[in-house]
């Protein structure tokens, strides 16, 4: 008779708060717990963050040099009295799947793993809401059209959307700070910095997320190399530790792919993400002092997903507006 292996005691949650005081996110805590990592291990890594805070690079960071394969999580064993009533925070268990049939099975990669944790604690600790904008970018794409060929020749860079939305969102922050925040608890962080992640795609199919540091003092010029060169970097995996960290707000451009619009998930701890649309050209009413009159335009929709606990519909409305505004009155004869 096959007796079933011994299955080892789980070991000790990690508090919030650890014993010395150190602070660690929910996010470190999760993933602390998927890869076995114990709080004495947690204690001894030097964390990056303000007052020796372990952020979730530093984390991965030492399980990359750590050269262990993640732990091998056990179901917990079932409890034989009654179970009691579960709190309303603890995360609900995903239904079994049947994998009869044709279907092929593969492992999550370490990063596709730290990603899905990463999503759920924010759906978990951010009540979402998602607003929407359309806004006329032709100024924009005319203006692009222009400069383009000049700007490539002049400065050995191709210039895209991306720092121009960079741009808007940017001032759109000094106008409205309170969207450039965090909540730790009952406390309200707000940064004084503008440090605006731009998410990436991987050639792995993963995603990751540059960050431009003080984004609101670059000049256009200024946030076109810095977004190609993050940009590049990130495709061949090239990036420092310091590039991914300290992010206040994310922008993620779902016309990438060809859709107009989309719900984003807030990239903890952050309180807000902007995902860009495609730009199309639409039929549209033109407003002019000589009266409304149809004509083409290259239209988009802006997407504004926030946190509901400190972001409100009034300022997260007024944010989206402000950045559509920013981008509609574009100078098309802008000198660059």
């Amino acid at each position: 008779m096959k007796h079933a292996p011994a299955v080892s005691a789980p070991s000790a949650p990690i508090e919030k708060v650890s014993a010395s005081g150190r602070f660690y996110s929910p996010l470190v805590r999760n993933i602390a717990k998927q890869e076995g990592v114990t709080l004495n291990e947690l204690e001894s890594i030097k964390g990056s963050g303000a007052n020796n805070r372990l952020t979730k690079q530093d984390l991965i960071e030492h399980l990359s040099n750590r050269g262990q394969q993640p732990a091998t999580i056990q179901p917990a064993a079932q409890p034989s009295a009654a179970p009691k009533a579960t709190p309303a925070s603890a995360p609900v268990q995903t239904p079994s799947v049947s994998v009869s049939g044709n279907v092929e099975i593969i492992e999550m990669d370490r990063m596709r793993k730290l990603i899905a944790d990463h999503m759920v604690i924010s759906k978990q600790t951010s009540p979402h809401v998602t607003s929407y904008v359309e806004a006329d970018v032709t100024n924009i794409v005319k203006w692009r059209e222009k400069v383009k060929k000049t700007f490539e020749k002049r400065e050995n860079e191709k210039i895209t959307y991306t720092p121009i939305f960079i741009e808007a969102v940017a001032k759109a922050i000094r106008d409205y700070p309170m969207v450039n925040v965090s909540v730790e608890g009952t406390k309200i962080l707000i940064k004084k910095n503008i440090n605006i992640g731009m998410a990436a795609a991987l050639p792995s199919g993963n995603l990751i997320v540059p960050v431009i540091k003080s984004a609101d003092f670059l000049n256009l010029i200024g946030l076109t190399k810095v977004v190609n060169d993050l940009a590049n970097r990130a495709r061949n995996n090239k990036l420092k530790p310091d590039e991914i960290q300290d992010g206040t707000f994310t922008i993620t451009n779902v016309g990438t792919f060809g859709n107009v619009m989309g719900t984003p998930i807030i990239n903890q701890p952050q309180v807000a993400i902007l995902a860009v649309g495609a730009i199309r050209k639409k039929p549209a009413v033109i407003e002019t002092p000589e009266g409304d009159s149809i004509g083409i335009r290259h239209m988009m929709f802006l997407s504004l997903s926030y946190d509901h606990r400190v972001v409100d519909g009034s300022l997260g409305g007024s944010f989206l507006r402000r950045i559509a505004d920013y981008l509609e009155q574009f100078d098309s004869n802008r000198s660059i």
